[in-house]
C-alpha cells in the first residue's frame, strides 16, 4: 500500500472514530441526569499504536518460515486495518449521589473538542487530495 492510500485510509478511519466519539459523548450528555447511568468513552488510538508498533517490530526481527498452519507464529504484525474502536463504560467512578458519573460540563467540552478534531481531519484529507491534484496538473 502506498503512502497516499495509507494516509487517506487512516484519515477516513479516524474520522469514523471521531464520529463515534461524538455519538457517545452526546449520549453521555443526554443521560447526565439519569440515575445509575455510567458514561462511556471510545478507545482506539492505543490499539492502533500497538498495531503500528507490531509492524515496526516485525520488520526488524527474525522471520520464521511456516509450512503448516499449526506452526508457532511469532512476530506476526497486527494489521492496522483490523483495529476497531471499542466503547468502554466507566463503572468505577461515581460523581453524583444518584450513581450517575456524567459531568455535563466535561461532556460539552468533549463535544466541542471532537467537532474541532473532525474539522481538522477534513482539512487534512482535503490537503492530501489537493497534493494529488497538483501533481496531476504538472
Amino acid at each position: 500500500m502506498n503512502s497516499f492510500s495509507r494516509s487517506v485510509d487512516l484519515l477516513q478511519r479516524e474520522m469514523d472514530v471521531t464520529s463515534l466519539r461524538y455519538q457517545v459523548s452526546a449520549n453521555n450528555l443526554a443521560n447526565a441526569e439519569v440515575p445509575n447511568f455510567k458514561r462511556s468513552v471510545v478507545n482506539f488510538e492505543s490499539e492502533l499504536k500497538r498495531a503500528f508498533e507490531s509492524e515496526a517490530a516485525a520488520k526488524n526481527s527474525f522471520q520464521l518460515t511456516t509450512t503448516d498452519s499449526r506452526h508457532m507464529q511469532i512476530n506476526t504484525p497486527i494489521d492496522y486495518r483490523t483495529v476497531e474502536p471499542r466503547r468502554v463504560t466507566d463503572y468505577l467512578s461515581t460523581s453524583k449521589a444518584n450513581g450517575n458519573n456524567v459531568d455535563a460540563e466535561t461532556e460539552a467540552n468533549n463535544i466541542l473538542q471532537i467537532q474541532m478534531q473532525y474539522r481538522l481531519l477534513t482539512q487534512l484529507a482535503t490537503f492530501e487530495f489537493d497534493q494529488v491534484n497538483t501533481a496531476m496538473k504538472k
